[in-house]
């Protein structure tokens, strides 16, 4: 057993300990507040958006379909992975990690596959490989559209290019603070909606043309789409932590007080062998 100096050692230790992760929850917690309102007021927005020029693309000609729906053979794969800058967020950025390197291993095997890193921890996984094509892990220091639109573009330009022929996001769709859905979504190219629903929701009368509403919005809908997938993983990430921070709370408060108990124990049986001692000094005295 340890020494009663030993134990009081690991109490302060872990009760400190305690005091960050309970602190960080606290502000994890603040931050949350403000990213579930974020992303909960702009879903609706973005998914209808997206639904309209989907449904406006599927009903162009193959002819005068957008340059950012263009369907060629896939040799080219960028992945944006969305990560935080920051760990303590349990598996938040390591399931990210793991999705990526699935879709490169398996789904895209056979195709040369590069990254684009939104987050530290996702430069961090891949920068090895010497395929991450940009780092944007500031971002978050300044997390605006307008600076979301900035990568966009960027990215939107080398699909246009040619450079890619797929780009793919893998992000944390927040669904409460306890749970976040992990989504692999296709980016470029567009992809038209098929089939009756193609056409369900279509009773508009267009001015200008739909060929001029699809090449004007398509750009604003891409940039909200990526905009969308970073305030969800920005929410994520400080959802996960706030759990993440409050299980490690609960398990220093756990330890600390079979630490307690263990030094309580150990100063018992302290006391008992000095009472031991003095009992069989006195003995020893009188015989």
């Amino acid at each position: 057993m340890a020494n009663l100096k030993e134990i009081r050692n690991r109490i302060s230790s872990v009760s400190s300990t305690m005091q960050i992760t309970s602190a960080m929850k606290m502000v994890s917690a603040a931050k949350l507040k403000k990213a579930q309102d974020a992303i909960t007021a702009m879903r609706p927005y973005s998914n209808k958006l997206t639904e309209l020029l989907q449904s406006l693309s599927a009903t162009l000609d193959a002819d005068s379909g957008s340059k950012y729906s263009v369907q060629r053979e896939v040799k080219n794969v960028l992945i944006v992975a969305i990560t935080s800058n920051r760990g303590l967020a349990g598996a938040f950025n390591s399931n990210i990690i793991k999705e990526v390197n699935r879709l490169a291993t398996e789904t895209y095997a056979n195709q040369e596959v590069s990254y684009l890193a939104i987050g530290k921890k996702a430069n961090d996984a891949f920068k090895k490989t010497n395929k991450v094509i940009a780092n944007k892990s500031d971002l978050y220091d300044d997390l605006t559209f307008e600076n979301v639109a900035e990568i966009a573009e960027m990215i939107m330009e080398k699909f246009v290019e040619g450079d890619y022929d797929k780009v793919e996001l893998v992000y944390n769709s927040f669904k409460n603070a306890a749970t976040q859905i992990i989504m692999a979504e296709q980016f470029l190219p567009i992809v038209p909606i098929e089939g009756e629903d193609a056409h369900a929701n279509l009773d508009y009368i267009f001015e200008p043309s739909k060929q001029e509403i699809v090449e004007t919005l398509i750009p604003k809908s891409l940039k909200t789409q990526l905009y969308k997938a970073i305030r969800d993983s920005f929410a994520s990430e400080h959802g996960a932590r706030m759990t993440a921070m409050h299980k490690a709370t609960d398990n220093a408060t756990e330890l600390r007080d079979q630490l307690k108990l263990t030094y309580n124990k150990a100063r018992q049986a302290a006391i008992t062998n000095e009472i031991l001692e003095i009992v069989g000094g006195a003995e020893a005295l009188n015989n």
